[in-house]
């Protein structure tokens, strides 16, 4: 299991629109899930430890959030053929048992993800209230195990300020994960 890092945020890039399939039947455009304060997008998958040891913290987190008006989705862009885990019957299984109160989309193209360049999962996308990146950083400390549960949250707290400030912190820790699993070309 290779290890990857996300880049350095990059401070006001606007956010790509997408339109995407959700587990829960409906379909979501980027602009439905934009909350007034910021919109966190979220690359994740089934299967990868890194996600599963934090879901119930980016749960917790995305619930927070909601309360200072920033809205939160959650992408897969894994390819279900290579990988069956991330089959959108198992992307709504997993939804379920992790008490996603957040649309999860599934991204079979996987052109939201090369629009976002997302790199591993998890991959946070954190955005203002004007869809500017403000944040492009780790959950917490966790890696493929959960950190212990005084650790600073990170995403939390960065997220909160742009919810109050509409700008992000200047120091950001990249998030960890493992690879986004494309299709072959």
């Amino acid at each position: 299991m290779a290890e990857l890092h996300t880049p350095v945020c990059n401070f006001g890039w606007q956010a790509p629109a997408f339109t995407l399939p959700g587990v829960d039947g409906k379909t979501y455009s980027l602009e439905d899930l934009r909350g007034p304060n910021g919109t966190l997008v979220m690359f994740i998958c089934n299967h990868c430890p890194y996600v599963k040891a934090v879901a119930d913290r980016f749960v917790r987190d995305a619930n927070e959030l909601k309360m200072l008006g920033v809205n939160t989705v959650a992408i897969c862009s894994n390819d279900a053929t290579s990988h069956p885990d991330d089959s959108f019957e198992n992307m709504a299984a997993f939804a379920e048992a992790n008490g996603f109160d957040f649309p999860y989309l599934q991204d079979e193209t996987q052109d939201v993800a090369k629009a976002y360049d997302a790199i591993c999962t998890p991959d946070f996308f954190g955005f203002n209230g004007d869809l500017e990146l403000q944040y492009r950083g780790r959950l917490d400390e966790s890696h493929a195990e959960a950190a212990p549960g005084n650790v600073r949250r990170d995403l939390f707290e960065a997220m909160k300020q742009v919810a109050e400030t509409g700008k992000g912190p200047r120091a950001q820790v990249p998030s960890i994960g493992c690879s986004i699993k494309w299709k072959a070309s």
